[in-house]
């Protein structure tokens, strides 16, 4: 059965994932080192994606602890193996499948991932059950606020982004309330019965002039695969064509390189104890 959002084992967002990971690093670092990870503990990362994490990981536990990813995807399992370090193990299972026992992590990550179930209270305590007593989960979310500050018009913002949810709403046949996991992590964590529950949330914060994993994030990953042609039929035509212009490159009006260009977007981290 596919996911929420249409995953299957064939699905494959290898490309994004990789440029959302390089542009987001540096947050997804600061997420992780709150974590407190210990040298030597063991961590599951579900929904592994292209497998950046797990580096990062490794780095944290140091080679005497324990580091496996799992995704559903088969194309985003061969791209983790190609990343990750040498001690990480890669699996390609469906999640709430896993061959994985119980009780044997000091911490599970779960990023982008949980708001794709159908039901993301039990696949949160499915989770929570392969962790070890006193362990936490960490459920972590890109949107938990709304995707993009527009510096320069929030009415375009407001209308974008509206765009998008509409458009995905219309593509895989859901409502508004079936993407309420993106928004309701510590509901989820605490109906899942976990204790302790604590929230971060991180500031990706870009402005002009950008680096190269920012530009390569926003141009491809955004303004090109989430906004584009996909986004004509939702938007008049005056302000899809306000909307091409700041996407076009060769623009003069190109967002990216406008010196007032100012992104915002955030990164939730929710975590809990077993």
């Amino acid at each position: 059965m596919s996911g929420l959002l249409g995953d299957t084992a064939a699905r494959d967002y290898s490309r994004k994932l990789r440029l959302f990971n390089a542009f987001a690093e540096p947050e997804l670092r600061q997420a992780i080192a709150s974590l407190d990870v210990a040298p030597g503990a063991s961590v599951l990362d579900a929904g592994c994606g292209t497998g950046e994490v797990l580096r990062w990981f490794a780095d944290a536990v140091g080679p005497d602890g324990t580091v496996i990813g799992i995704d559903l995807a088969s194309a985003h399992a061969t791209a983790a193996r190609a990343c990750a370090p040498a001690q990480a193990l890669v699996l390609q299972a469906d999640l709430l499948h896993a061959p994985l026992r119980a009780a044997s992590f000091d911490r599970v990550w779960c990023m982008n991932t949980i708001n794709h179930l159908h039901d993301p209270v039990a696949g949160t305590q499915l989770l929570a059950s392969l962790l070890q007593p006193a362990g936490r989960i960490a459920l972590c979310q890109s949107s938990l606020l709304p995707d993009m500050y527009f510096a320069w018009d929030a009415r375009l913002e407001r209308l974008v982004n509206e765009a998008v949810r509409q458009y995905y709403r219309d593509r895989y046949g859901i409502s508004e309330r079936d993407l309420a996991a993106v928004r309701s992590l510590v509901g989820v964590l605490r109906r899942a019965q976990l204790g302790n529950v604590r929230a971060h949330t991180f500031a990706i914060e870009r402005v002009f002039p950008l680096g190269a994993a920012d530009e390569a994030y926003l141009a491809e990953a955004i303004f090109r695969d989430s906004w584009g042609a996909r986004l004509q039929p939702y938007l008049s035509s005056d302000d899809y064509d306000e909307l091409a212009r700041l996407c076009d490159p060769q623009h003069p009006q190109f967002a990216l390189h406008r010196t007032d260009f100012h992104f915002l977007q955030t990164f939730t981290v929710v975590s809990g104890e077993r």
